[in-house]
């Protein structure tokens, strides 16, 4: 095998320099202007796609906006759902009416009084087309169930109406990605539906925002939160610190210069092979907890060369998946060949089910699929180490098979929209925590017709995730689980490779911060010592 060690220590070593100018840069200004008062600065490995909560977003905007901007109910630390805005919910016995209370004493931030008229604007907003919200297909008929009507019958509740019963309604609600369902002030948009900015209820406002460079979040100090400690996205939530400023530091080698010099408090996007450094520093605090993402190789099933299942099943027996997983995160995570995260509950020997490693079947497979070494082109980038590390990998175990992998690194944004429109042969990719199994099984599978980003198009499939989404025993829907995992790994539309480790390098004297497994950070309850 090729040199994988020298390939993966060569590609951090060009990112030095810049690394150690910025330090330079940031060593040579005065203290004060290094350190506001009263201001925790934060690192992000690249700008937010957008200010406008589950449209045009990724993980990183996901994060941000979620200090600002609150839902109905939201993920709890243990990843159930759990009230937010609401303070109560009834489900009537059929299952096909959410009557939602709201919480007294909430304001938004520009003051006003949230109200059930409010709640019912945004769910219009949200179900319309033209908002391009990204869960629009989990509550218009095209998943699991459809709203048929959002009706506030007083000031203080919603009644919302379903065509058919959904296990997962309240799940989707809260789904980061889905911005939580934000509920925010109309004058978030102007008077034509534009977007303007987002008017939340969450315990910070937005800032000042120069794009490429930083964003500020400011304190609302009207917030009302919820008694307790914090609870994941629910529970006491409390801007300790005045200012939030993520600072815009796309490469890692630059971010821990950062860090070390003091011109940043967090460097929110280490990983795993940051973390022997990390521990190395006296002035560094570093926090380690499992995570719930996927890093995975995803491969379209309508490119000429991967339609043929032979040549998708080769490259996934060429691969080494445990040694993928044991370089590339220092031996933090293991590899997993499983959607379902190895810390669900739903996670059993049947979904440790995996490919293992087979050259001689492999060879076998592209031998009866014809393949004589044409290029599969393979799309990854550098704002997530972890893709670009198992890619390279990849690449060296898959040539002793005689398969071609040839690398094409594009920045972030253009990476997700090729995924957004399912352009390409093959692409690593990284995906954020999802609550459930059936959600883990929806954010990969579907009609590509109709959502391109889906990787894997297959109606029996989709039978039976329609089914785990309406089944609440447990048994039961450990039952379909495990039929959809056992098709997955024979139809190979996607070589799951680990679950990632939350990893994050924090200066000595900030104290409240806490890893989940949700893969998000939080930044209320959190101060300076």
């Amino acid at each position: 095998m090729p040199n994988i060690a020298h390939r993966r220590a060569s590609s951090h070593t060009r990112r030095l320099p810049a690394a150690v100018a910025l330090a330079l840069a940031f060593a040579a200004m005065p203290a004060a202007a290094q350190k506001a008062a009263d201001t925790l600065r934060i690192q992000i490995n690249s700008d937010l796609r957008s200010s406008n909560p589950g449209v045009n977003r990724d993980d990183n905007t996901d994060a941000v906006l979620l200090h600002l901007t609150e839902g109905l109910v939201a993920l709890k630390e243990d990843l159930s759902v759990g009230p937010l805005l609401a303070s109560g919910i009834k489900v009537s016995d059929d299952g096909l009416t959410y009557a939602f209370t709201l919480r007294d004493g909430v304001r938004f931030h520009n003051g006003a009084a949230l109200s059930a008229q409010d709640v019912v604007w945004n769910w219009k907003r949200y179900l319309d087309p033209k908002t391009s919200w990204r869960c629009l297909p989990e509550f218009d008929g095209r998943g699991m169930t459809k709203i048929l009507s959002v009706e506030a019958p007083d000031p203080k509740t919603v009644v919302f109406t379903l065509d058919r019963p959904s296990a997962l309604f309240l799940n989707n609600m809260a789904r980061p990605d889905c911005g939580g369902a934000a509920i925010m002030h109309p004058d978030s948009v102007d008077a034509s539906g534009q977007w303007r900015a987002p008017i939340g209820t969450g315990p910070y406002k937005m800032g000042e925002w120069k794009r490429g460079q930083y964003l500020e979040l400011q304190r609302f100090d009207d917030y009302a939160s919820l008694p307790g400690p914090g609870d994941g996205y629910t529970g006491g939530k409390h801007a300790l610190v005045k200012t939030l400023r993520y600072m815009v530091i796309p490469d890692a080698a630059s971010a821990k210069a950062a860090l070390y010099s003091g011109a940043i408090d967090v460097y929110a996007t280490a990983s795993s092979a940051d973390v022997p450094e990390l521990r190395k520093r006296p002035d560094v605090q570093t926090i380690v907890s499992p995570s719930m993402n996927m890093v995975a190789l995803l491969l379209q099933t309508q490119d000429p060369l991967l339609k043929d299942v032979r040549i998708r099943r080769a490259l996934a027996l060429s691969l080494d998946l445990p040694m993928i997983a044991e370089t590339v995160t220092e031996g933090m995570s293991k590899a997993n060949s499983s959607v379902v995260p190895t810390s669900s509950p739903y996670y059993d020997k049947e979904q440790a089910a995996t490919y293992g490693r087979d050259l001689a079947e492999a060879r076998k497979l592209l031998q009866q699929a014809g393949y004589k070494g044409q290029p599969i082109k393979m799309i990854t980038n550098k704002r997530y180490p972890a893709c670009f590390d198992s890619v390279v990998l990849a690449q060296a175990m898959a040539s002793e098979a005689g398969i071609n992998l040839e690398l094409e690194v594009l920045d972030w944004a253009t990476q997700l929209d090729r995924y957004g429109k399912g352009d390409y042969p093959a692409m690593a990719f990284t995906y954020s925590a999802r609550l459930d199994p059936a959600l883990s099984f929806e954010m990969i599978s579907g009609d590509k017709q109709k959502q391109p980003r889906k990787v894997w198009d297959d109606p029996e499939m989709g039978k039976l995730l329609a089914e785990s989404m309406r089944e609440a025993d447990a048994a039961k829907r450990q039952a379909l689980f495990n039929r959809m995992h056992a098709a997955m790994l024979k139809d190979v539309p996607i070589i799951v490779l680990y679950n990632g480790t939350n990893v994050t390098g924090l200066r000595r004297g900030i104290e409240g911060y806490k890893g989940w497994a949700a893969d998000k950070p939080r930044f209320w309850n959190v101060s300076f010592k």
